[in-house]
């Protein structure tokens, strides 16, 4: 039987993996795997989600118009420069789909979010991999593989699953070295826990300028990963093109809600921030402590590199904290075969980790 075949190039496509939620034979998982909220979300987030529970035969508003009005009023933009999507990933398609194609090319760094490549492949462009310093975005790097088919820059600032970032001054460079028809997109999914002072998110600069454009998620800091909505921000006329595109009803209300009032609840959102701060430092000390290798964290995670000595690997370790019903992220596939992601959670769970972890090393001495 001949079966209907998809166009060219889908079936190169790779399938995302999220992160692993289950271990067989474990009741009770710590799942440090995914990012996701170590206080999970407001809980007048969750009242309004509850609240909307007996209104499900309607439609959302198509345009979430409350939601766009909460984050104008709280992020002191314009709503009409804001669209909201099914998580940022929503956003990020978008994006491919009206601004990229056959012939055209898409630029991301060699260990940014698998999704940029995803995306790209999806429409018939080409995504071109660009090398990393340090495992650190390299705008001379990125620069120098522009090319006359160049579209679309992917930035994630700071970059999931590194937990690196550039400085605000190198996407300034970046963006001056770019064509004005190439479209930089600032992945900020992670810009709520970021404390630098030469960090910014390039909010600022997406509210005049028309190639920047900005993305953020309400899955991180906000705790809401499971209602899938995040929103782009930039020039109405990169607004008004993806409008053109965006599904109709494409955010469900309980999300919509939902948003609206985890947005405006500055309390927990500084609770979560202060939460992640400590766990983030004391974290990193106890890890390099333990005697592994681990750069710069300025997100939700850590990233250590195991060695590779006397059976201090990672997949080695990744059993390990397995066999302690335990679940960090492999990250081979983003060309990181030597490290595991490991999420910040809630004190128990950090210090369940940081226990196994400092057990794994012991056993592993040379």
């Amino acid at each position: 039987m001949t079966l209907p075949q998809p166009r060219p190039g889908v079936m190169d496509i790779p399938i995302y993996e999220g992160g692993k939620s289950r271990i067989a034979g474990v009741s009770r998982v710590i799942k440090l795997s995914s990012n996701e909220a170590a206080l999970g979300p407001s809980p007048k987030a969750v009242a309004a989600y509850a609240e909307r529970s007996g209104k499900l035969h309607r439609y959302p508003a198509g345009d979430s118009g409350d939601l766009l009005a909460a984050i104008a009023e709280v992020e002191k933009i314009d709503p009409r420069q804001i669209i909201c999507g099914q998580g940022s990933d929503e956003i990020l398609c978008f994006l491919c789909r009206a601004f990229a194609g056959p012939g055209d090319e898409v630029i991301h760094t060699a260990h940014a979010f698998a999704i940029y490549r995803i995306y790209a492949l999806s429409v018939g462009a080409t995504p071109v991999e660009v090398p990393e310093r340090d495992i650190t975005t390299d705008v001379d790097a990125i620069l120098k593989a522009v090319t006359a088919k160049t579209k679309i820059v992917f930035l994630a600032n700071p970059n999931n699953p590194t937990g690196t970032y550039v400085s605000w001054r190198e996407v300034e460079r970046l963006r001056a070295g770019l064509r004005a028809d190439i479209l930089l997109v600032l992945d900020a999914a992670y810009a709520e826990f970021m404390d630098a002072a030469d960090y910014e998110s390039g909010m600022r600069a997406a509210a005049s300028a028309d190639n920047i454009f900005v993305t953020r998620t309400f899955s991180k800091i906000y705790g809401l990963a499971s209602l899938r909505i995040g929103w782009g921000y930039g020039h109405r006329g990169i607004i008004d093109t993806l409008e053109r595109i965006r599904a109709p009803f494409n955010v469900s209300d309980p999300a919509q809600a939902a948003a609206v009032a985890a947005i405006r609840d500055r309390e927990h959102l500084a609770k979560a921030k202060a939460h992640n701060t400590k766990w983030r430092d004391v974290m990193v000390q106890r890890v390099r402590g333990l005697g592994l290798e681990l750069g710069p964290a300025s997100a939700n995670f850590l990233l250590p590199k195991f060695d590779g000595k006397h059976g201090r690997t990672a997949d080695a370790a990744d059993a390990f904290l397995q066999s302690n019903g335990i679940i960090a992220r492999r990250v081979d596939g983003y060309g990181l075969p030597n490290h595991l992601r490991i999420t910040i959670g809630a004190d128990d769970e950090n210090e369940a980790v940081l226990n196994a972890l400092a057990e794994f090393m012991e056993a592993h001495r040379g």
